[in-house]
């Protein structure tokens, strides 16, 4: 990951079972449906506490989709006192982190060794491997419990896509929120369960989702570079889209793809098979060269796709 590139990312995990993560399972009849309140809760309760924002998701019968933001910046701004306390909340840390919040006095050895951790806690709090570890491995210990048997729970670690460009954030997060209709398990955004759309129609806006900031700007907030107002309708437009019994079409004057200079046929495209269609880093062809240089490297995965459709 190349966060100078970008702070955004997609993540995929998948379950590793032909028993199902969430939904019912078909060979067995038996329901895992309360799992995706499992998953949700945890996935926004660790959006609050490390220093990684929530901007999209999905929780689907055996696999997630989530959109991340790495919020580096926040990382290095909080104090250590802040950095510990967060990380309490998901480890108890050790005796010196426990002293430290606890307000009592720490010697010069106590205090070096204080540093070292601080330091380790500030860098994983923003950190995407460890917020999907920490997401992942809760879930696991859950269903294996609930199964009552041992063994991987998920297909190996998880899988990521730097969304470098507007364009190609915008793409994947409609991707995400229409994962349910794609896969006919819901009609509308609104009737999504357990998807980030659906959460932002409920709640304006949730404390627990990165916020729209609205369009670009000189001076640009922290937030998606979007209008929630646009952004929800185009997602609810393609997913009239992309329905079996109708042919779709987009307007041309629809504000995020008209600024984002994507035609109405590559996005449709973009947001049924986001996923089958790039493996790798997503973007326009300067970002993407841009982002291997960076990393040192050769071959520009998905710059043909890239230029089919995002041009």
């Amino acid at each position: 990951m190349s966060l100078t590139d970008t702070k955004y990312y997609h993540c995929i995990s998948r379950c590793v079972r032909h028993a199902f993560l969430c939904g019912e399972d078909k060979f067995t009849g038996k329901s895992y449906e309360h799992r995706r309140d499992w998953v949700e809760e945890k996935l926004l309760m660790l959006g609050s506490v490390f220093c990684i924002d929530v901007c999209a998701y999905a929780v689907m019968s055996n696999h997630t989709h989530i959109v991340l933001y790495v919020d580096d910046k926040k990382a290095k701004r909080l104090s250590d006192k802040a950095i510990v306390i967060r990380w309490h909340k998901l480890f108890k840390g050790n005796w010196v982190s426990q002293k430290f919040t606890e307000g009592e006095p720490l010697n010069e050895s106590e205090q070096l060794i204080l540093n070292e951790h601080v330091a380790k806690y500030r860098e994983r709090l923003a950190d995407i491997s460890w917020f999907m570890r920490v997401l992942n491995e809760d879930i696991a210990r859950r269903a294996n419990k609930e199964d009552g048997c041992t063994g991987r729970f998920w297909e190996g670690r998880f899988k990521s896509q730097a969304l470098l460009d507007e364009a190609a954030l915008a793409a994947c997060l409609a991707y995400v929120d229409l994962n349910p209709i794609r896969a006919k398990i819901a009609a509308t955004p609104e009737t999504s369960d357990y998807t980030s759309i659906k959460k932002r129609i409920d709640h304006a806006k949730p404390k627990s989702l990165l916020r729209f900031a609205g369009s670009p700007r000189k001076h640009m907030p922290k937030g998606l570079p979007f209008e929630l107002k646009s952004y929800i309708e185009l997602v609810e437009l393609t997913g009239k889209c992309i329905r079996a019994d109708k042919r779709g079409y987009i307007f041309e004057s629809q504000p995020i793809l008209t600024r984002l200079n994507i035609e109405p046929e590559n996005w449709i495209k973009l947001t049924t098979q986001f996923s089958r269609v790039f493996h790798g880093a997503v973007g326009r062809e300067r970002t993407i060269t841009a982002y291997c240089e960076t990393l040192q490297k050769r071959r520009r995965t998905n710059l043909t796709n890239c230029e089919r459709l995002l041009a």
